[in-house]
């Protein structure tokens, strides 16, 4: 195996300028029964950046009755609400952009009830969202030997979008929980791809499935590797801690994120010591 210089493996940080723009619905898509795919147009898009596919943004839906959201004005300070009144936002992945095009695609897990998947399922060409950032990308280089990705519905956009970024010839396997077989999704990638498929209906603890899945798999010996894994407070916690600790993976090679939290609203955290 060719070695790898480390310093093309170095993950490093990219600061963006804070910008909310305002975007309009182009066009709703159900990729499955659980994940629905909508995406945005915009003037406001000329100069979006998202430098990692793990990259997120914070999105503001309008309130009731309202067609728009109201969105903040950016401050060096961060962003600065009108007479303080904060609208509904959440934490998505951009799952494709297209700077020419002026598109944006996110997609909307429907795992759960919330104001993000009720708007979702309601979606229609001509509606309005406002997006925030990102306001800074962790860039995980593509040139490891291998990848492992792990997550729940929330995670399968940034985990297709990485697919879709590694090179040819890369070793790649994936972890995913879902609540089951009609939420599973094809991916594109011309890495070598072994993907293990977790089913919650099939499970009497959410995240039991996934853990285990992880404690089975197998782990080169060799080269380069690097984790990532995102989802549901509490299973992350757990994915990481039996990595870095029964398996042996460096904590600097291994990036470990909240998604959510079962019982609380708005969590999105980065899991570490």
């Amino acid at each position: 195996m060719q070695s790898i210089n480390p310093a093309d493996l170095a993950v490093h940080r990219v600061r963006h300028p804070l910008k909310f723009r305002l975007l309009q619905v182009k066009q709703v898509h159900a990729l499955t029964p659980h994940l629905i795919r909508v995406t945005f147009t915009g003037e406001d898009l000329h100069d979006f950046v998202s430098a990692s596919f793990d990259d997120h943004i914070k999105v503001f839906f309008p309130e009731p009755g309202a067609d728009k959201p109201v969105l903040p004005q950016a401050d060096p300070e961060g962003p600065v609400f009108p007479e303080g009144k904060r609208p509904t936002a959440r934490d998505f992945t951009p799952r494709r952009f297209d700077r020419d095009a002026r598109e944006l695609d996110i997609e909307f897990a429907m795992h759960e009830a919330g104001p993000a998947a009720s708007w979702a399922a309601q979606a229609k060409v001509g509606q309005y969202l406002g997006v925030g950032g990102p306001r800074g990308s962790l860039v995980i280089p593509t040139g490891f030997d291998w990848h492992l990705l792990i997550g729940d519905d929330t995670a399968l956009p940034a985990i297709a979008r990485r697919l879709e970024e590694l090179p040819a010839g890369t070793r790649a396997a994936a972890v995913i929980e879902v609540g089951d077989p009609s939420a599973k999704i094809e991916f594109t990638t011309q890495a070598e791809l072994h993907v293990v498929w977790c089913y919650r209906n099939e499970s009497d603890c959410r995240g039991e499935a996934m853990l285990q899945a992880v404690r089975d798999l197998y782990l080169p010996e060799d080269g380069e590797g690097y984790v990532w894994a995102a989802g549901e407070s509490a299973t992350m916690r757990a994915v990481r801690y039996h990595l870095c600790t029964e398996r042996g993976v460096d904590k600097t090679r291994i990036r470990a994120a909240s998604y959510w939290k079962q019982g609380a609203q708005a969590v999105h955290e980065n899991l570490d010591d």
